[in-house]
This record gives structure tokens, sequence and C-alpha cells, in this order.
């Protein structure tokens, strides 16, 4: 058992794992290392990286965050319940000062039916032979009974305590499909602790989908029964409708510390800068309703509440806006301000860029600064995030635009004509030589789409555009937006982010930076 006082939550991640398998989230290895980097420094127990057996891919980023963050957080591989899986899990932590290994093997009836076709027997026979197979070089084992909610409760039961007899310090308790209601999974939970007779020497963990909306509270009702680790995502993304979130679990146990008497180890104003990160990296944008970290959630339209936040915030207000890191309008800076006070301004906001990315970030401040009377923090922040989304390229991005024009309108065909500035390729014969700029130029159903023919034209890359979504930064007709794209192309799908005072042009940088992934990855 954990040497952990019984009232701190041990917080699980699994943004990296479960939140990735959201369709449109997926993440390469750059991107994955800032993410495992942010949750860090949020102050998250456990990071489950991902699934090392899936790819090499996966294998690598597991096996670079245990190396570089193995001193910060436990670092965790999934496996299913087969040697080459528990090998590879095994194989990908141990570069970390602390890892751990996560089986896991369905248990419920219909499982064991219609997709494992195994009987009770040998459900428990691999899961005890798994476990053991993984401590033999593992000290940290988690056990998870996939469709736990759903398994017969004697034979739930029967399956956690030989887990734990085989070396399991954690088992996890899944409601797979989100089916529990809250009064439901903390009797579940409750009956694993009256019921199992070594339980006491492992951590109950939760694993909630909020297929029905449940996630949370499901959760908060099993920490409520005696678990005493939750796994969850940054936002909530995950499979299907996503995983209990992160911020919403952990600012509920905050701001009723008086009812669960329960903490976490979690720094609380990352979690606004954790959730942006993750939401440009992944290109799934946070809903402006979403609980904790959205726009709304400390916005007040009704006059009566208006009024009573001028009297007293804590009328309608709960929580303080500043301790989760809320980035609200708050003019800053002005094209006459210096490096130096951008910097700081960032680093305030939760954003520690290294000197090329704070160089470029500063350069699109200053052209900002020249367009618009007024610059807020979300101004700032949208600029940084731009610039990180693109972050996770191979190499630096290798088509940029060096000039635009359109024209359209009611009469006529709507025209692009685009410069681009093509980098030399690295490691090619002209590496350090001077760029080429193309010149091409398209027509369209409208100027944004003559854009995108443009680009694909020069580039030579031909993509189908999934998604378009265009929101305004912050306030004025002058006010920033914010261009989020994902297009196919090359097998796969691709996310791009561009922001500008003129919405085609911040449609053209999301459309080409897509363009750029799907050109490295080409080039590769």
């Amino acid at each position: 058992m954990s040497d952990r006082p019984d009232d701190r939550v041990v917080i699980f991640d699994t943004t990296l794992r479960d939140g990735e398998q959201s369709p449109g989230c997926s993440m390469n290895t750059d991107e994955k290392l800032r993410v495992a980097e942010a949750l860090c420094d949020l102050g998250v127990d456990v990071i489950e990286a991902g699934f090392p057996i899936a790819s090499p891919g996966d294998f690598d980023a597991v096996s670079q965050i245990a190396e570089r963050f193995g001193d910060r957080a436990t670092i965790c591989g999934l496996a299913r319940c087969r040697d080459g899986d528990i090998d590879a899990a095994i194989n990908a932590v141990a570069k970390g000062e602390r890892g751990r290994v996560h089986v896991f093997l369905a248990t419920s009836a219909i499982h064991r039916e219609h997709k494992l076709r195994m009987s009770t027997e040998q459900i428990v026979e691999r899961a005890v032979a798994s476990v053991q197979r993984a401590k033999e070089k593992v000290d940290d084992v988690e056990f998870s009974p996939e469709d736990a909610y759903r398994t017969e409760r004697d034979f739930l039961c029967e399956v956690v305590e030989k887990a734990i007899d085989a070396g399991a310090t954690t088992v996890n308790i899944p409601d797979t499909v989100g089916y529990a209601t809250p009064q439901q999974y903390f009797d579940v939970i409750k009956m694993l602790k009256e019921s199992v007779p070594n339980i006491d020497r492992a951590i109950i963990s939760t694993h909630c989908h909020d297929d029905l909306g449940l996630a949370a509270a499901n959760t908060l009702a099993g920490l409520e029964a005696g678990a005493r680790q939750v796994e969850c995502t940054i936002n909530g993304i995950g499979e299907r409708a996503g995983n209990a979130a992160l911020e919403e679990i952990v600012m509920a146990l905050k701001t009723r510390q008086d009812h669960f008497g329960l903490t976490t180890g979690i720094n609380t104003r990352k979690l606004s800068p954790t959730s942006r990160l993750v939401g440009s990296v992944t290109g799934q944008g946070v809903p402006r309703n979403k609980a904790v970290v959205g726009r709304n959630a400390f916005a007040h339209a009704s006059g009566i509440h208006q009024d009573g936040m001028l009297k007293n915030p804590a009328t309608y207000e709960i929580m303080k806006p500043e301790d989760v890191g809320f980035i609200g309008t708050d003019l800053v800076l002005g094209k006459h301000s210096g490096r130096a006070a951008v910097k700081a301004r960032l680093t305030e906001l939760g954003y520690t860029p290294n000197d090329e990315t704070f160089t470029e970030v500063f350069d699109r401040f200053i052209d900002l600064a020249d367009r618009k009377k007024e610059v807020f923090d979300a101004d700032l922040a949208a600029l940084m995030e731009a610039k990180l989304s693109g972050a996770g390229l191979a190499n630096r991005e290798r088509w940029s635009i060096k000039s635009l024009h359109t024209s359209s309108g009611t009469t006529g065909v709507p025209t692009a004509t685009l410069e681009l500035i093509e980098a030399p390729a690295a490691g090619s014969p002209d590496g350090d030589g001077e760029p080429t700029i193309h010149r091409d130029a398209a027509i369209g159903d409208g100027p944004i789409d003559a854009c995108f023919n443009a680009l694909e034209r020069i580039i030579g890359i031909e993509a189908r555009l999934e998604d378009f979504v265009v929101k305004s930064v912050t306030r004025g007709k002058d006010a920033l937006g914010q261009v989020d794209v994902r297009l196919y192309a090359g097998g796969r799908d691709r996310h791009g982010r561009g922001v500008s005072t003129d919405i085609i042009e911040a449609g053209a940088r999301a459309f080409l930076q897509a363009l750029n992934r799907a050109d490295a990855d080409r080039q590769a």
C-alpha cells in the first residue's frame, strides 16, 4: 500500500494515451513531450504516456518521456495482458526513475463472450500471469479489469483479489462505456473496499467515461467511497464522449474541500495554461461553456449577476479566476513595449518560450500592435498558441507566407495570389543557401477557398478540408481572429491554427501550417 496520507488523491493523467484516442487528437513525439512537460509543471503524479506496443512512434514517445521526465512524475505504459505488450511497456519506461506498467483485461460477460471468448477461469489465469510478468521487472504495476462496472460483482472481487496477490499495487475500476450512475459507482468501490480481503495492499483507482455526462460525478463518488487515484484527461478528451476532466475533478476537490476532505498535488494556477496547450496541440478547441477553463467560466451577462459581482464576487463565483490561471481581457502592452516586458507577461500567463520561439512571437506581437488599438492578454496568448501548435513539426516550417492578395465580391471570380518562401531543406546540399520564392494564383468559391487552392498548387499536396472554425480572440472590430482547420492529407488528419486581424490571412496561415505537417512527413 502507498505511504501517501489517506486524504491525498493520486492524479493519473491519461491525456497522452486515452485522450489521444479521441478522433482528431493524435500527437507526434515532439507534441507529446511538450504536453508531458506541462503535466509535470501542473503537478500530475502519474502520466500514462502511451501504448508502447501500438507503434514504433508510441514506443519512442513513452521512452523519451520516461527518460526526460521520469524524475518528476511516474511514467506509465499501457499493455494488454499479452507478453509482447508487457515487455514493450517494461522496456519503454525503463529509462525513467519511476516507471509503471498498466496491464488490462476485459472482465464483463459481454466482453468475455463476444470479444475475448474466454471463460472466467481463463481470465483470472491470464490476469495473474500478466501482473506477475510485469512485476518481475517493475515494482509499480497497475491492473485494470476493463468494463469493470458491468462485471458480475463476485467475479470482479475475485479478479481484483488475485491481481493484488500477484503484485498489483493499484487496481483500477473502469466504467469503460460510461454506463454507471454516481450512486452505483459508489456502491461498486465500497463493495470492493469491504469484500476484497487484501484490498488494503493496493490503491483503488477510478476511470470513468462521459457517455452520459457523468464521468466527473462518478469519479467524485468513487473517491467518496474510498478510491484514492483518479484517471482523467485535460479538457476531458478521450474515446467517444471523453474521460473525466482533470480540471473539473481537481477544482471540485479544492472548492469543496469542506465536503470531500481530500487534497491533490496539482498547481491549480497551471490549469488554464495546460488546457489551452492541449487544445492547441490537438486542434480541439475548448468549448466556451467548459467548466473551470472555458471562456465563459467567469463571464456574467445577467444584470442581476453583474450587480452581485460588483458588490461581492463570491455571490456568483465559487472559484477565483486567478486560482485556475484564467486569462481575461486585461489590457497589456503596446507597440512601444520592449522584449523583456513581453517575455515577462508571457511568463505570467504560463508560457516559457525558448529564444527562437519568443523571437517569432515577439515579431508577430509588434505587427499586431501596429494593427490594433488595444492588445489584450488573450491576444498575446493566441499568438503564442498559434506558434506552439506548429512546434511539433519535424523541422522548422519549410513554407511560409511572404505576401497574400485576394479579390472577391458579388460579381467576378474570387481570386488569390500568393508568394511563399520555401526554406532550404535541412541536410540538403543547399541547406545553408538562400530561400526560394514561389508565386502562384488560383480561383475558388470565395477568397479563402482560392487561398487554399493556391497553397495546394504551390506546395504540391492535395488536401480535403474536414473542419474550419473561426472565432474572435478578444472584443472589438479590430479583434484578433483565430482559425483552426482540420484537413486530410498524406493519409491522415492534419491540424493547423492561424491568427490575424485579417480572417482570410488567418485561414491561409492555418491551412499552410497543416500542409507543412503533411510536407514534413513527405520529406521524412
